[in-house]
């Protein structure tokens, strides 16, 4: 086997073990980068929804208190108004999802359904967990959901869901006396959940992933064959030519022409002892021929 076919056979292998290596790295990296970037996301809408609900809260239900007293108005309960706004936001996106899930909800379209149920009830378990991760299948693909505690903290949120009594009358003939009581202070009742499609931002790593591994590996080849050149000048062509004149002063053509190389390396060093050996040769068949 040639020195150039050794030669890149090693390289090959290396290579690969190398680019395997990178690319694995490589990989993992974008792939976190992009759930990452899919988590701020989340969190950027789950902030918009909490100032949507201090904005109600703050100065939305104190301008309608008065109506209150005719007509129960759910524009000034905060997570309405987080849901209609996050919802016209994310109406021309649905992939998007965001939902207030409540175990017993005053308005029914916020009940808890499904994998809902079981985030809620992570929060309820106790501790201190303030935020859930996950990931879900969704008809659009894979999601990454964000999930935050509907705890009461605010003792006047007991003052229409304690019991239907203590209930304005205005919110009981809306919504009727069946849900959204009974609830208790410092209860988790629900949690805020947002959905963000993790497929979109994993489609962008692949890409990153492909043409970076592709830009890689062009690289490397282009080494590989600048490398193949070099050697064969600097090491293969030397070899090959000083090996032909060894061969022909073997076999005692004394006419063979010097090897020449002026450099100070293996090859050079080489040459000289080759040149020495030469002469020797030489004067040992002069010798035996006199």
């Amino acid at each position: 086997m040639k020195l150039l076919v050794k030669f890149n056979i090693i390289y090959v292998i290396v290579i690969a073990v190398g680019v395997g290596a990178c690319g694995l790295v490589a990989r993992n990296l974008l792939q976190n980068n992009a759930k990452e970037e899919v988590l701020n996301s989340a969190r950027l809408l789950m902030e918009k929804a909490n100032a949507v609900r201090n904005y109600t809260s703050t100065q939305i239900t104190k301008l309608l208190e008065t109506q209150m007293k005719y007509e129960f108005l759910p524009q000034s309960v905060p997570s309405y108004s987080a849901v209609e706004v996050l919802g016209t936001l994310l109406a021309k996106h649905p992939e998007f999802f965001y939902k207030e899930a409540t175990l017993n909800p005053t308005n029914l379209r916020d009940r808890a359904t499904g994998w809902e149920v079981d985030v809620v009830s992570e929060f309820r378990k106790g501790g201190d967990l303030k935020e859930f991760i996950g990931q879900r299948d969704t008809p659009a693909g894979v999601s990454m959901f964000i999930a935050r505690p509907l705890r009461i903290t605010n003792p006047q949120c007991l003052q229409c869901h304690s019991s239907v009594e203590a209930a304005p009358k205005t919110m009981v003939d809306k919504y009727g006396s069946a849900n959204g009581f009974g609830w208790q202070l410092n209860e988790v009742i629900g949690a805020q959940i947002v959905s963000v499609p993790l497929g979109i931002a994993l489609g962008r790593a692949d890409r990153s992933f492909t043409v970076f591994m592709g830009s890689l590996v062009g690289v490397l080849v282009v080494v590989g064959i600048v490398l193949n050149v070099m050697i064969w000048l600097v090491v293969v062509r030397p070899v090959t030519e000083l090996s032909a004149l060894a061969d022909r002063v073997s076999q005692g053509d004394l006419a063979a022409p010097e090897f020449k190389s002026g450099s100070r390396d293996e090859i050079g060093v080489l040459a000289e002892s080759f040149a020495r050996m030469r002469t020797s040769v030489v004067q040992a068949m002069k010798m035996l021929d006199s």
